[in-house]
């Protein structure tokens, strides 16, 4: 199994860039995709993106398209979420995930948190 721990949250503001890391350990972090979601209070948990155990392929949602880049570092066991031109509708826990192609996301990181102030 693997360990999902993410960072680089913080406050910003409101045209600003971040980059969140997740650090994955304890398994072969190069087997799994990994998605990035984000919940903000009183909503639902959102889909913000994904990419492939290699590397070679992202989807993003519609809401971040154009703003938000996922890459990955295998050999540091790390995916990146590099999130510009930020808006306060960002705010939310960001959170990693991990799963195998075909799988559902199984292993969770706790979250950092991104507040976007205008």
């Amino acid at each position: 199994q693997v360990q999902l721990v993410e960072s680089g949250g913080g406050l910003v503001q409101a045209g600003d860039s971040l980059r969140l890391s997740c650090v994955g350990s304890r398994g072969t972090f190069s087997n799994y995709l990994i998605g990035w979601f984000r919940q903000a209070p009183g909503k639902e948990r959102e889909f913000v993106g994904r990419i492939t155990s290699t590397g070679g392929d992202t989807y993003y949602a519609d809401s971040v398209k154009g703003r938000f880049t996922i890459s990955r570092d295998n050999a540091r066991n790390a995916v990146y979420l590099l999130m510009n031109s930020l808006k306060p509708d960002d705010t939310a826990v960001y959170s990693c995930a991990a799963r195998v192609t075909g799988g559902k996301y199984y292993y969770w990181g706790p979250g950092t948190q991104v507040t976007v102030s205008s």
